[in-house]
């Protein structure tokens, strides 16, 4: 266990940053067409880089989509290596069991991605280092955090498109709770709970700022999200280099306005989250916006009829 002070880095200023929106309605071998085409939008250079990707991989049930498809996980692994990386690993630090190879397999991870107990790392268990942070959201000023990702020269994060009962919505960035190691901070991870964690999702995105998303939003869930929530079809896949900007406009798909997301709110100033700032390439916001239910206590953040276009349902 090693001790290693990286600082919060100093505050940039905020940047446009584009967001890709591509149409795929099915998990299927079209899928690493689309995935290779959202990668070459953004022309990433990732050529003898070491590539760390992040599901979702959260807790399983047959009956609902709680995790990132394993399908769209190996269509990402081949885009990675077929741009050159030097090794691109699968990580994750699931929230809520401990048996992690267990839970993957369960979700057909093994059956989908070739070799993947070889190409994956529990997060939950790997060797750590200590970070500590300069001017944190949360109560925190420091966490141990797994050196498989402190390393990466880019983190991927692969979220499912979903509602969430406590933040209102969960992409990209409220993915990296999964970063945090349970085998320190115990489960559910609880501790990040104390410290806040809209707070807490700012502060480890700003943490990582070598990074990248891809959302599964081929089929979302919707409602009581991130485990107990129902199928919701969006028939995307959202891409970006600038995590807060891809859950900005994932947000303005489901219908919800990134304004009053807490997590979005510390990430960036109000004028970052308003869709000129976000442009997209592919398809347009109103070509696939779609109703996502939220809990009654999240109706608030619905979009009102002057900031969207008509959603369908």
């Amino acid at each position: 266990m090693g001790s290693v002070r990286r600082e919060l880095p100093l505050p940039v200023p905020v940047q446009p940053s584009p967001v890709s929106i591509l149409r795929q309605t099915a998990y299927d071998q079209t899928l690493y067409s689309t995935v290779r085409r959202a990668l070459d939008l953004h022309h990433l250079d990732v050529r003898g880089k070491h590539v760390v990707l992040k599901p979702n991989l959260v807790e399983f049930d047959p009956d609902r989509p709680i995790n990132t498809h394993p399908l769209f996980v190996h269509a990402v692994l081949e885009g990675f290596r077929a741009l050159g990386a030097a090794s691109v690993r699968i990580a994750e630090g699931p929230g809520h069991r401990r048996a992690t190879l267990d839970m993957a397999d369960a979700a057909v991870y093994f059956d989908t991605i070739p070799g993947f107990e070889s190409l994956f790392t529990d997060l939950n268990l790997d060797a750590v280092s200590l970070v500590h942070f300069a001017r944190p959201h949360s109560k925190l000023t420091s966490l141990y955090l797994p050196q498989t990702v402190l390393g990466a020269d880019l983190l991927v994060s692969l979220p499912k498109l979903k509602t969430h009962h406590w933040t209102g919505a969960t992409l990209s960035m409220k993915n990296l709770f999964g970063v945090v190691p349970g085998g320190i901070y115990g489960w559910p991870k609880n501790y990040l709970h104390w410290a806040g964690i809209p707070e807490c999702v700012a502060d480890l995105t700003a943490h990582f700022p070598r990074t990248f998303a891809l959302v599964d939003g081929i089929v979302g869930m919707e409602g009581n999200g991130p485990i107990q929530g129902v199928a919701k079809a969006a028939g995307v896949l959202v891409a970006g280099r600038d995590l807060p900007s891809v859950d900005a406009t994932c947000c303005r798909i489901m219908g919800l306005d990134p304004q009053k997301i807490g997590y979005l709110q510390l990430s960036r100033a109000s004028h970052a989250l308003t869709e000129d700032f976000n442009p997209q390439r592919g398809e347009t916001l109103g070509s696939v916006q779609t109703h996502f239910a939220v809990l009654p206590q999240f109706e608030a953040l619905r979009l009102t009829a002057k900031s969207t276009v008509p959603i369908r349902t």
